[in-house]
Order: C-alpha cells, then sequence, then structure tokens
C-alpha cells in the first residue's frame, strides 16, 4: 500500500499555484507548499525534484507527444506534415486542464528569473528532441534542426494564442497547424526581402 496519497501529486501543483498567485514563486517555500496540500517534506519531494519542476511538471509530456506524432507520421511525409502530426498528438496532454496549468505557469515566469532560467533550459530540451525524432525519421541533420527550429518557433506562437482564446473549447491542434501555415506563407516574403537587399 502506498505511503503516500495517490493525489498527492496534483494537490501539491494545485498548492503550490495557490500560493505562487498569493505572496509569489520566490517567496513561496516547499515547506509551505507541502503545509497547503495537507502533505509534508518528505512527500513533495518523492513528487518533484524542486520547486521548479513544480511549474514544469507537464512539459516532459508534452515533449514526449510532439516527438512521438512526428514518429507516427507516414512514412514519406514531409517535415510540415510531421509537425502537423506532432501538434495533433500533442492535444493528448494540452487540455483544458493543462491550459489552465499553463496560464498559472505563465504567471510564475513573469515573475522569477530562477524560473525563466529553468524554461529555457526546458524549451532546449524539447528542441533538442524533437530534433531526434527527425533524425530517426530518416530526415539529414540540416532539415532536422531546420524542422525542430520552426516547430519550436510554432509551439511557442501557438501556446501564445492558445492561451489567449476566448474559449477552452479552442484546441491547441488547430491553432498550432493554423500558425504554420501561416508562417509558411511568410516565407517567401522574407526570401524575396533577402534578395532584394542583397
Amino acid at each position: 500500500m502506498s505511503r503516500w496519497p495517490d493525489d498527492a501529486r496534483e494537490r501539491l501543483e494545485a498548492a503550490a499555484f495557490e500560493l505562487f498567485a498569493a505572496q509569489g514563486y520566490d517567496e513561496t517555500t516547499v515547506a509551505q507548499i507541502a503545509e497547503r496540500a495537507g502533505l509534508n517534506r518528505a512527500t513533495f519531494f518523492r513528487q518533484f525534484a524542486d520547486k521548479r519542476e513544480v511549474v514544469f511538471g507537464g512539459e516532459d509530456r508534452v515533449s514526449e507527444t510532439l516527438t512521438d506524432g512526428i514518429r507516427l507520421a507516414a512514412p514519406g511525409s514531409s517535415v510540415m506534415e510531421r509537425l502537423q502530426s506532432a501538434f495533433v498528438n500533442a492535444d493528448a496532454v494540452l487540455t483544458p486542464e493543462q491550459r489552465l496549468k499553463s496560464t498559472q505557469r505563465v504567471a510564475a515566469l513573469a515573475t522569477s528569473v530562477e524560473v525563466q532560467e529553468r524554461g529555457l533550459l526546458k524549451r532546449s530540451r524539447m528542441s533538442a528532441s524533437v530534433c531526434q525524432a527527425f533524425v530517426a525519421a530518416g530526415f539529414d541533420d540540416f532539415d532536422a534542426r531546420l524542422g525542430a527550429e520552426i516547430g519550436m518557433l510554432t509551439f511557442s506562437m501557438a501556446m501564445e494564442r492558445w492561451l489567449r482564446a476566448d474559449s477552452t473549447d479552442n484546441r491547441f491542434s488547430e491553432i498550432a497547424i493554423a500558425t504554420l501555415r501561416a508562417l509558411e506563407k511568410r516565407v517567401p516574403m522574407l526570401r524575396d526581402e533577402v534578395r532584394a537587399a542583397l
């Protein structure tokens, strides 16, 4: 039998974000989070490596769904088609509940340099995973890296739009694919501008 509640992680996340909102990320301690959740420090550290991981606890699952989507795309799929597959696959974890957590994460990011640094590290790891997925799918290093950069730019822009959307009915994949198509349209414009400048 487990020595800690099955919902310990969810309780700790909820308590942490309540405290972050009330008093700020930097002013909140692990002991306060555990106490608010009705648990102890030992249980906290069974669920999270440190306080920063509360903010980014779902990022690894998002990264996995993106890379799985790239790998699961039909053989012969282009970079853009594989990115679309990745974004559709991400809907499994980017749910309305996750949208609320992401909104809370953005608020924590705005107030703490420590959290911002961890966010940049997480994003870098996600980009590397996406790049590796493209390589595993048979793309050369240049195309794989380009695909990862386009994918992460699209992901970041789509996340901002998803979080600002008026309705929780908006699926992340719909916004991400629309963002990807908008980027595709702008590439020829940028190419023409570069040529004109040379």
